[in-house]
Parts: structure tokens; C-alpha cells; sequence
């Protein structure tokens, strides 16, 4: 049910609407001898439109909505009536969604806001009645604008979570267990490999009414850029996060080389991850003292500072939510 329940990524066939052709019209009256032209123009067709909604994490509510038509733009009208606009179609999507071309893979549009509002495909402009096209020379036009087409197209929208921190590690490193503690969110935890299968948000508190966010992502593996486990297909919640927290077991069998696979994985996907604040947590340390702890740190990178922590236990979690304070602050 948790698998069905995320949607991160659908496809849509969109088209927006035809604008509304002009109307060559002439004034036709009983007592009017020689009436003008008075034809109207036509309305512009239907946007596509994307809005944010805070109150939304998933694109489920669109998974069976494959076609996304908006209306077409009305004719004009005789007297200079203007044709009644296309209504457009509004999209509500959680925030951290972007629309693409599927052909290109191009960006098309961002949505971060509340209530932001982006117009993904334009309606078709109407066109001008034969009233716009009256002069001097040429009183009498016998022609009008056809309205312009819409745009339409298979259409990708995806979702990245948007999270101050992401929390990055290996399949059953305790990131489930460690957002359980130290916020309200509730994820699945069991002791085997891929227990998270969907990305899980949680609100941090921090020092009276401070807070911040954190994200638990399903593990990742060697091979994840390539595909291998779980693949790629969370890798894009990553991207969102301003900082990220690796966790690490104490029980690890190599603890430099875990990190360095977990931190490859992330350079291969997209280069830029490497630009983002690190923090390593050193999950389980209940099960070491402090002499442990100390031939421990000497094997972990300089550059990268470090914590203990145990999320049974209650250990080391003041001094790691100070830590993530001040990478975000």
C-alpha cells in the first residue's frame, strides 16, 4: 500500500486551448445605410496551469488523469462582442513539483510556493475581428484573424521533496528509527533491508519553537546511480535538501568506505550534490565506549564533521540537532 500511495512522477498528455477566430461581421440595421464592420474578436483559448498546495506530498491524485484538455476561446460576435475566453485547467500539485517536456527533458516550470501559480502551457491568442481592421483607405474589411492554436504535448510532472535536511545511508542503517525519535513522523521500521520504500518528512523541533525539516530516503546501494536496488528513482529527493546527513552504523565493517560509496553514488547521479553540507552520524553507539569511539573518528574524513548517536538510547541527539542548526543557519 505504501508503494501505491507515492507517486513521485507521472506522464500527461496536455493540450491547451484554440483561441477563438474573429468575426468579419457588418453592422446591419434598418435605418443604417452603409453600416460598418463590427465583428468582435475571439476569446483566447485556456491555459494549463500548475498551483502549489502545501497540503499535498504526492502526485497520487493525478495518476489517473492522463489528458489534461482546456477549453477552446469562443468566436467573436457582431456588434464587437468579443468571444468568451477558454476556462483553464488548474493543477494543484505538492510543492517541490516541476512540469518537463518529455521529448526534451527540458524544465518548463518550478513550483516551491504556496498558492504560486504558473502557467505550464499557454492558450491559443483569439483573433481580431474585421472591426480592427477599418482605415482611411480601406473602410470596409471583408476579413478577420483566425485564432491562434494552443500547444499541447506528452508532459512529465515530478516530484522532488523539499526538505532541509536529507538523510542518506544504506538500507537499514537506522534513518527510519532516527526520524521516529527525534520528530512526530511515524515510517515503517523492521529489521531488514528496504523497509522504506517512499521518502518520509518530518518535522524537527529545535530549542523552543525553532524547527526544521528532515527527509528519510529510501537506502541507497553501490550501483544506485546505475539502477541497482531501488535505483535512481529517489535520488532526485536528494537534489532538494540543503544539507545532508550520512548515517552510519557502529557495527559497520568498514565505516570510511561506506561513506565514500554513499558519497560516490551522489556524484555519479548529479556533481552538484557535492556542494552541499555534510554531517556523519554514527548511528548504534550505545554499543561503544569511549575508547571506541575515539580509533573510530580517527578512520573518518577531516574534512566532515562528525557525531555519535544512538536513537534508542538518546544519546548524542541535542548535540546532532545543534550541529544540523548550524550547517542550515
Amino acid at each position: 500500500m505504501e508503494r501505491q500511495n507515492f507517486i513521485d512522477q507521472i506522464r500527461v498528455y496536455c493540450r491547451s486551448g484554440n483561441g477563438g477566430a474573429g468575426s468579419k461581421h457588418f453592422r446591419r440595421e434598418k435605418h443604417v445605410t452603409l453600416g460598418g464592420p463590427d465583428g468582435g474578436d475571439g476569446g483566447r483559448g485556456g491555459n494549463i496551469i500548475l498551483r502549489g498546495n502545501e497540503n499535498l506530498w504526492t502526485l497520487l491524485h493525478l495518476r489517473y488523469r492522463k489528458n489534461i484538455l482546456a477549453d477552446d476561446g469562443a468566436n467573436g460576435q457582431r456588434q464587437k462582442s468579443s468571444g468568451k475566453s477558454g476556462q483553464d485547467v488548474i493543477i494543484e500539485v505538492p510543492l517541490g513539483t516541476i512540469g518537463q517536456n518529455e521529448e526534451t527533458g527540458e524544465k518548463e516550470v518550478e513550483i516551491l510556493k504556496h498558492g504560486q501559480e504558473e502557467i505550464w502551457l499557454k492558450g491559443g491568442r483569439g483573433g481580431l475581428g474585421n472591426a480592427n481592421f477599418k482605415n482611411s483607405v480601406n473602410q470596409a474589411p471583408d476579413y478577420a484573424q483566425p485564432g491562434e492554436a494552443g500547444s499541447e504535448g506528452w508532459k512529465v510532472l515530478e516530484l522532488k521533496v523539499l526538505a532541509d535536511v536529507g538523510l542518506v545511508g544504506f538500507p537499514n542503517a537506522g534513518k527510519s528509527t532516527l526520524l521516529s525519535t527525534i520528530s512526530a513522523a511515524k515510517p515503517k521500521i523492521a529489521n531488514y533491508a528496504f523497509t522504506t520504500l517512499t521518502p518520509n518528512l518530518g518535522m524537527i523541533p529545535y530549542r523552543g519553537d525553532k524547527s526544521f525539516c528532515m527527509a528519510d530516503l529510501p537506502g541507497i546501494i553501490e550501483g544506485a546511480s546505475e539502477g541497482k536496488g531501488l535505483g535512481f528513482r529517489f535520488l532526485r529527493h536528494i537534489e532538494r535538501n540543503a544539507a545532508l546527513l550520512f548515517l552510519i552504523p557502529a557495527d559497520a565493517e568498514d565505516y570510511m568506505r561506506e561513506y565514500e560509496i554513499l558519497l560516490n553514488e551522489l556524484k555519479v547521479y548529479n556533481p552538484e550534490l557535492m556542494d552541499k553540507d555534510r554531517l556523519i552520524a554514527l548511528s548504534k553507539c550505545d554499543m561503544l565506549d569511549d575508547e571506541l569511539q575515539k580509533e573510530i573518528a580517527k578512520q573518518l574524513p577531516k574534512d566532515t564533521p562528525h557525531v555519535f548517536i544512538s536513537s534508542v538510547a538518546q544519546i548524542g541527539l541535542d548535540e546532532l540537532k545543534d550541529k544540523l542548526w548550524k550547517m542550515l543557519n
